[in-house]
């Protein structure tokens, strides 16, 4: 079982649902990352989505964006963010890491080199954004093969055939983009959210988290009410970006927005309970 596995099989077993935040490794300095990801953690976080930064984000709206150019304005590569995710190790055996962003640095790096220095640094799973499971069949066993979890997204758009094929290879958990277009989204319809995923649900067994458009802690909860994990992205980045001169106090407003997530998302469940 995989530590991503772990994390879900024992929120499940509390009656919790995963609070899933997004940073971009390197921004707004690459000094800033690990300790983030620690404060995260400690905000409540039981996974972390960390994006490798990267030139051309063509899915990612601004916030993003910008957070890539910043961290790649300190010259942030692949390899550092390896690096990240080994020192925040030193310190954290148990909350699961997924790195997340393209293919064009795995690849120019070589998936089995690429591979070999994840699962040494203690990473658990990758999301790379333009890798389609149509088109992965090669590199997915690679990752799969040496412990690696493979999340792909689903789209509101996606097709029930589709669904399945995501199903049937992705491995972790998948990740419903709830809104069409690029991250930064805000108009999120949790009715319309809780419709698809009975859709979903009928072609994947593993959990499912929902991200795009989940600004403050309600849209959390609500959005918990009706998934296996709550991923937050642009909210995160933009209070990171508004700090990107202190770095501390973009720090503790992120811990703010995360901690009162967690704890509306654990409010939630135990009225449900």
């Amino acid at each position: 079982m995989t530590r991503i596995s772990k994390v879900f099989k024992a929120l499940e077993e509390q009656g919790k649902k995963a609070l899933i935040p997004y940073i971009t490794a390197g921004d707004p300095t690459k000094e800033a990352t690990v300790p983030m990801m620690h404060a995260l953690v400690e905000a409540g976080a039981d996974i972390i989505e960390l994006g490798v930064p990267f030139s051309d984000p063509m899915a990612d709206g601004p916030t993003i964006q910008l957070a890539c150019e910043r961290a790649l304005e300190h010259g942030t590569s692949l390899r550092d963010v390896l690096a990240m995710v080994a020192e925040f190790r030193q310190k954290d055996s148990e909350t699961a890491v997924v790195l997340m962003g393209y293919l064009n640095p795995v690849e120019a790096m070589g998936y089995q080199t690429f591979v070999d220095a994840a699962v040494s640094a203690g990473v658990d799973g990758v999301l790379m954004v333009d890798l389609p499971p149509e088109e992965a069949s090669d590199v997915d066993s690679i990752f799969k093969d040496a412990g690696l979890d493979v999340v792909y997204l689903i789209a509101p758009t996606t097709t029930d055939k589709r669904i399945e094929s995501i199903g049937k290879s992705g491995s972790g958990y998948v990740y419903y983009v709830s809104l069409k277009g690029v991250t930064g989204s805000k108009a999120l319809d949790v009715d319309d959210v809780a419709r698809n995923l009975e859709r979903i649900r009928a072609h994947v067994s593993i959990p499912v988290g929902v991200g795009f458009g989940i600004q403050d802690a309600e849209t959390a909860a609500k959005v918990a009410a009706v998934s296996d994990g709550v991923i937050v992205g642009s909210a995160i980045v933009n209070r990171i970006a508004a700090n990107a001169d202190n770095p501390q106090q973009g720090i503790d407003e992120v811990s703010a927005l995360v901690s009162g997530m967690r704890s509306a998302m654990d409010a939630g469940g135990a009225k449900g309970a």
